[in-house]
């Protein structure tokens, strides 16, 4: 039995991770804490209080007395760490909270973490780090995908905070003999995403009418991997990955931005389509004024720095640890899709 201390479990994957934790592993306890930010909704996580070991703390990663009460109180011998500042655009016009929750947090956690695990000299425990595949910057169109031992070159505020956090995991490993691990995941989709995010902001867009933007030409092509495929990706880290290693995590999805727009909106008519309600519960939707979503589609200035290609090499995860994807693209947008609809 594991009882876990998912930082962020009120957030986006986290959200997902809890209840996938919960609904596989129900002897488990697990503790969320979140310092419900913008992007975190302790209303995401309602279902969960029905578990009789879910607990939710309101705090902040930062708090390192916190999180030590929290490691003793409830003898907590893993931690999957989620919390993040994690969108690019608002790295980019405000990069401070980045660096303060991103690095200075992560440091925290791992000072807690010693501090409790390896003065008490805890054999079991487990520190898991969630990173991305933005630490390893950019490709060209005929690269190979990003592996293991593709040198890091972030290119924005936000993925030089997670290369920094990525670094310091490894380094209270090394240093200090802390047992972890780290994951670094190509582009989650999938419920509970906040609508900042391309996929979420599409679907709310079309809902409500509004232009779909698509950044330059649209031909950025990305990764994408639903999030229930991640988390089943870090329940293998937690239990057959090797401490010290990193995996990366993929969906087998690489697609060009602008051929994802299109399937959404193609998808989001389909689904209007066969479920006439829809257009009566939302009116400004193009279905609802009998347009097509595609005709949503607005192209405007690309973003700074945008890289241009990320694609991930799950190949070790595979090999090592029998991880394989159970979505498509297809298959995990049309139930991403169905939830946010609620049909």
């Amino acid at each position: 039995m594991k009882t876990l201390l998912v930082t962020g479990g009120a957030g986006f994957i986290g959200t997902n991770f809890v209840y996938y934790w919960l609904d596989k592993y129900p002897d488990d306890r697990v503790v969320v804490l979140d310092a419900l930010t913008y992007a975190g909704n302790r209303e995401n996580l309602s279902g969960a209080d029905k578990f009789s070991k879910f607990i939710f703390v309101h705090g902040n990663i930062l708090d390192q007395d916190l999180v030590e009460n929290l490691l003793k109180r409830y003898q907590i011998n893993t931690i999957v760490h989620f919390a993040a500042e994690s969108h690019v655009d608002r790295s980019i016009s405000g990069p401070d909270e980045f660096i303060n929750t991103n690095i200075v947090g992560t440091h925290s956690l791992l000072k807690a973490a010693k501090n409790i695990w390896l003065d008490s000299h805890t054999p079991d425990h487990r520190f898991h780090h969630i990173s991305t595949d933005e630490v390893y910057g950019t490709l060209k169109p005929d690269d190979p995908p990003f592996s293991e031992s593709t040198p890091y070159a972030p290119n924005s505020p936000y993925a030089a905070s997670k290369a920094a956090s990525d670094h310091l995991v490894r380094a209270y490993h090394k240093t200090y003999g802390l047992q972890v691990t780290t994951s670094n995941c190509s582009n989650n989709f999938g419920p509970y995403q906040f609508p900042e995010k391309l996929i979420p902001l599409l679907i709310s867009n079309i809902l409500d009418g509004k232009p779909l933007p698509v950044y330059g030409d649209g031909n950025q092509i990305r990764d994408w991997l639903y999030v229930d495929d991640h988390n089943y990706g870090v329940d293998l880290i937690l239990h057959r990955g090797k401490v010290g290693e990193t995996y990366n995590i993929g969906g087998n999805n690489e697609t060009v931005n602008i051929n994802m727009v299109n399937l959404v909106c193609d998808r989001m008519d389909r689904l209007f389509a066969v479920n006439k309600g829809l257009a009566d519960r939302f009116p400004a939707s193009p279905f609802g004024q009998g347009k097509k979503s595609r005709d949503l589609i607005t192209h405007v200035q690309d973003r700074a720095g945008h890289d241009r290609r990320y694609a991930i090499d799950a190949g070790k995860i595979s090999s090592e640890l029998g991880y394989c994807p159970k979505e498509s693209f297809e298959t995990g947008m049309d139930k991403t899709l169905k939830w946010y609809l609620k049909c």
